[in-house]
């Protein structure tokens, strides 16, 4: 094994070392919960024969077992995006950008279908909505996964991982 393991978090610089544990841009991460995410895909993504991410995508209500997680994803990531985006359809996908973000499939009717690199083997693929007004409609998210992800990440970690990929959304356009 290789003395340090080095990787890409929504597009910030992880090592991971016996000594040093793990180092997120440098330091040691502020939430405990990023280590324990970053621990879980490592473990993870070294057991069995895990299956690449082949672009078929699924919502969180198709994963198993996957039921009392829909409105923790829905609360922490989704209506969080959905209401800080709404009428800015465009500064979401620049800023998905910024992230490594590329554009999804063309086969949704989404305003903003962005591939998201939260990790590697770990995609989320963001569809957003934007609000009509004038029809009574507020804009809505769905995040998607590929259907291989419970090979690389856990449900708890991956609701964790789309909560992540909504914080850092938001702090880019802070």
């Amino acid at each position: 094994y290789p003395a340090k393991l080095k990787l890409t978090y929504l597009d910030q610089a992880v090592e991971l070392d016996k000594g040093e544990g793990i180092l997120l841009q440098g330091n040691k991460p502020a939430d405990p919960r990023d280590q324990i995410l970053l621990y879980n895909y490592v473990f993870f993504g070294t057991v069995g024969e895990n299956r690449l991410p082949d672009g078929t995508w699924v919502g969180m209500e198709s994963l198993p077992n996957s039921i009392s997680k829909i409105r923790t994803l829905a609360t922490y990531c989704e209506q969080r995006l959905a209401d800080h985006f709404a009428g800015r359809a465009e500064q979401l996908a620049k800023i998905c950008l910024a992230v490594d973000a590329e554009a999804g499939p063309s086969d949704q009717n989404a305003d903003v279908g962005m591939v998201v690199p939260v990790l590697p083997c770990v995609p989320l693929y963001l569809l957003f909505w934007d609000e009509e007004p004038e029809d009574g409609f507020e804009a809505r998210v769905k995040i998607l996964f590929d259907h291989h992800v419970l090979d690389f990440l856990d449900l708890e970690s991956l609701v964790f991982a789309a909560e992540r990929m909504a914080d850092r959304l938001l702090e880019i356009t802070a």
